[in-house]
C-alpha cells in the first residue's frame, strides 16, 4: 500500500519533447499515407488473424517508446488495411479524406472536448449548429428542418423512428410497450431501401417483420400503387401504418424514390415521412440536382451524410427535423450534475437532448474546416466532376459488348452487367459476381457487386475527391480483362 508523498511507479502519457518530435514525424506520415496512395495495394494479402498474431496477447506492463509503436503501425497494422482512399477505390460510397478534414481531426482530438450541452463546450455545440444550418442551406432544406450530428445513418433512421412510434402510440418513454394493448405498427420502404431500417425496428421492439418492402418500378424506386395497397392492406387488418422510408440515393443505384407522392400518402395517413438521403442529398448542392430531391422538403424527417459525398471523413451523419420537439421530449433526461445555468435557459441548444448519446465528440470541427476550405462552388464543382466520372464510365460500358448497363446512370453510381450470348441469366450472375471478386484481389483496383432487378450488377461508385478519369480507364480496363478471361473460360458453375 502507497503512502502520501511515495512514489507510484511511472505515469502514463509521454513528455512534451517526445510527444512534439512524434507529432512531426506523424505529420510526415499522413502526407507520405496520401501522396504514395496510388502505389499501394488497395486490398491486403493477410489472413484471418494475421494482424492479431503480430501483436501481443497482453498489454504491455511498462510503457513503450512511441517510436516503436509508431514502427509496429507501419509493420503491424498497415498491412492489413484496406485503402479506402485509395483513387481506384470505387466501391460502396467511397469518398476519401482531405487535408482540412485531417487538420480538424487532429485538433479535435487534442481538444478532446464533450458537445454534449453548451455549458460543457459553447464553441462544440455553437459551431454544430453553424455547420448544420451551412448544410442545411447547401443542399436546400428549409429554415423549418432543425439539425443534430449523429455518427451514421443507421443511429439518424433510429432516433427517427423512435420519434415515429412515439407519435403513432403515445407514452412509450414513460410506460414501454410491454403490457399494453396496442395496435401492430407498421413502416413502409422499397425493396432498395438500406437494411438499417430493419436494425432500428429491432432495437425499438418493433420487429422486423412489420418492416414492408414495397415493390419499385423499371427504375428502382417506390411504386406509389404497391404502396397505397399496402397500407390499405394493413389498415384492413387493424395494423397502423408509422411511417414510411423513402429514399433519395438507393445503395444500389442512386434511385430516388418519388418523394412528393410519399409525401400525400404519409399526410393522408397521419404517418411519419423519413427521407434516406444519406447519400443522394449531396446533390442539392448543384442547383441543377435538386429537381431530383422535390419533395423532400415535405418530410418529418431528412438524414444527408456528409462523410459520403459531401467529403467529411467517418464518422458524420446529420439528422435534420420539422419535430426537434418530439425527439426532445422523447430523450431529454438531465440528471442534476448537468444541469446548465439559468441565465442561459431558452438561450442555448444542449445536443445530448436530442439522442440516446451523452458523450459526443466535437465532430462539427473537421466539417467545418472541410466547408470553410472547400466553400459551396468547390463541393458543387467536386459533385458535377464525380457525375461526369459516370456518365464517362456509362460511355465506356455501352461501347464495350457484351456490357451493358444495368439501369439509367443517377448521380455518381454506375451498375452494368457482363452478357456473354448464349449464357444462362444464372450463369451471368456469377460472372459478374466473379470479375467483381478478380478485380477486388488485383490490389489494383475496389468495386461492389449487387443485386437489381433480381440479378447480379456490377456497381462503381464515384466520392473520392483523388479520383480521375486516368484511374477510372485503369479500373475499367481491368474489369474488360477479368471479364474476358472468365468468359474465355466458359460458363461458372454453381459451387
Amino acid at each position: 500500500m502507497t503512502r502520501p508523498g511515495e512514489p507510484i511507479g511511472p505515469l502514463g502519457d509521454v513528455g512534451s519533447a517526445e510527444m512534439r518530435d512524434a507529432l512531426h514525424r506523424m505529420a510526415d506520415w499522413v502526407a507520405d499515407y496520401r501522396d504514395g496512395l496510388p502505389e499501394r495495394r488497395i486490398v491486403p494479402v493477410v489472413a484471418p488473424g494475421e494482424v492479431t498474431a503480430g501483436l501481443p496477447a497482453s498489454m504491455p506492463e511498462r510503457g513503450e517508446p512511441l517510436a516503436d509503436i509508431l514502427r509496429d503501425l507501419d509493420d503491424v497494422v498497415m498491412p492489413g488495411v484496406v485503402h479506402w482512399g485509395h483513387p481506384a477505390f470505387l466501391g460502396y460510397f467511397g469518398s476519401t479524406s482531405n487535408g482540412p478534414a485531417l487538420l480538424g481531426e487532429i485538433a479535435a482530438a487534442a481538444l478532446n472536448v464533450s458537445a454534449m450541452t453548451w455549458r460543457t463546450s459553447p464553441a462544440a455545440t455553437e459551431l454544430e449548429t453553424v455547420v448544420l444550418h451551412w448544410i442545411q442551406q447547401l443542399i436546400g432544406l428549409p429554415d423549418a428542418f432543425m439539425g443534430i450530428v449523429y455518427d451514421t445513418a443507421s443511429v439518424a433512421v433510429l432516433h427517427a423512428l423512435a420519434a415515429a412510434r412515439e407519435l403513432a402510440v403515445g407514452d412509450v418513454r414513460k410506460d414501454g410497450l410491454i403490457g399494453r394493448e396496442l395496435p401492430v405498427l407498421r413502416v413502409y420502404a422499397s425493396e432498395q431501401a438500406h437494411s438499417s431500417l430493419d436494425k432500428a425496428m429491432i432495437v425499438l421492439g418493433l420487429g422486423e417483420a412489420n418492416v414492408v418492402r414495397i415493390a419499385t418500378d423499371a427504375l428502382y424506386r417506390m411504386d406509389i400503387v404497391a404502396l397505397r395497397a399496402a397500407i390499405a392492406a394493413d389498415i384492413e387488418r387493424g395494423r397502423r401504418p408509422m411511417a414510411v422510408i423513402a429514399t433519395a440515393g438507393t445503395t444500389t443505384s442512386a434511385a430516388v424514390d418519388p418523394l412528393r407522392e410519399i409525401a400525400a400518402v404519409c399526410a393522408e395517413q397521419g404517418a411519419w415521412m423519413h427521407v434516406d438521403a444519406a447519400y443522394g442529398g449531396a446533390i442539392g448542392a448543384l442547383p441543377e440536382g435538386r429537381a431530383l430531391l422535390q419533395g423532400m422538403e415535405l418530410a418529418d424527417s431528412v438524414v444527408v451524410n456528409p462523410h459520403k459525398w459531401l467529403f467529411v471523413p467517418l464518422d458524420f451523419s446529420t439528422l435534420y427535423t420539422r419535430r426537434p420537439a418530439v425527439l426532445r421530449q422523447l430523450f431529454s433526461l438531465v440528471p442534476e450534475y448537468l444541469r446548465g445555468d439559468a441565465g442561459t435557459a431558452g438561450e442555448t441548444i444542449d445536443y445530448m437532448d436530442y439522442g440516446i448519446q451523452l458523450g459526443r465528440r466535437f465532430r462539427a470541427l473537421k466539417a467545418w474546416m472541410v466547408l470553410r476550405a472547400f466553400g459551396a462552388s468547390g463541393i458543387a464543382s467536386r459533385i458535377r466532376e464525380h457525375c461526369r466520372l459516370a456518365l464517362h464510365l456509362a460511355a465506356l460500358v455501352q461501347g464495350e459488348p457484351p456490357f451493358v448497363l444495368a439501369t439509367p446512370v443517377s448521380m455518381g453510381i454506375v451498375c452494368f452487367r457482363c452478357e456473354p450470348a448464349g449464357w444462362s441469366d444464372a450463369a451471368r450472375d456469377r460472372l459478374n459476381e466473379a470479375v467483381v471478386a478478380a478485380v477486388n484481389a488485383s490490389g489494383t483496383g475496389y468495386l461492389t457487386h449487387s443485386v437489381l432487378g433480381g440479378r447480379t450488377v456490377q456497381r462503381i461508385g464515384f466520392g473520392n475527391v483523388l479520383t480521375t478519369e486516368e484511374h477510372l480507364h485503369q479500373v475499367w480496363a481491368q474489369v474488360v480483362r477479368e471479364s474476358r478471361r472468365l468468359v474465355l473460360a466458359g460458363p461458372i458453375t454453381e459451387g
